[in-house]
């Protein structure tokens, strides 16, 4: 019995997450990358901006929020990591800068469009793996039901999600009723 409670409430985590992170289909994913199309531009805005070329590094401070595609991201600071352009590396293509990571942090807030909602003190974005990783007390809510741990690790390209405890806590769903469509 405890056994099949456990097993609900991971298909229910599950669940959850993968409502409020989008997933990518198998058949984009096979696409050769020079008919895949342009991706969405990410647009940051703060109160401040600092950038080091050196360390390749933007940083982002005050009332920043960055959007892409169909979810924005609120947070007091934020850290943008790009790699070199190819340009830089000597493989041509033009002066494109590509993203390694972005870390938001501070009062962390992801909102979609379509729904659904997750906070934490620290979101780390690595945009290779298409991996979130949410840290600080972290929480996801759809509707009214949540999930809570200490990391809560979403894999977005694979529809799958890792919620993570500590020893001194354990991870933590709320499922709500749902009446019946009649």
């Amino acid at each position: 019995m405890k056994g099949a409670k456990t097993r609900i409430a991971i298909l229910c985590a599950y669940c959850l997450l993968s409502l409020l992170f989008p997933t990518v289909t198998l058949s984009e994913t096979v696409q050769k990358e020079e008919e895949a199309p342009e991706p969405e531009p990410i647009v940051i805005t703060s109160n401040t901006l600092e950038m080091n070329n050196e360390l390749k590094v933007v940083t982002f401070k005050g009332d920043v929020k960055a959007k892409k595609d169909n979810f924005v991201i609120n947070c007091d600071n934020m850290l943008v990591y790009y790699e070199k352009s190819p340009a830089e590396s000597g493989k041509g293509d033009g002066n494109k800068t590509r993203i390694d990571k972005i870390v938001a942090s501070g009062n962390v807030i992801i909102n979609r469009a379509k729904g659904g909602k997750a906070t934490a003190e620290k979101a780390i974005y690595h945009q290779k793996d298409e991996k979130m990783v949410l840290m600080g007390n972290p929480i996801v809510e759809q509707g009214n039901d949540l999930v809570k741990g200490d990391r809560i690790t979403i894999f977005l390209n694979e529809d799958r999600s890792i919620v993570e405890s500590s020893e001194d806590s354990k991870v933590s769903v709320t499922i709500s009723p749902r009446s019946p469509k009649r």
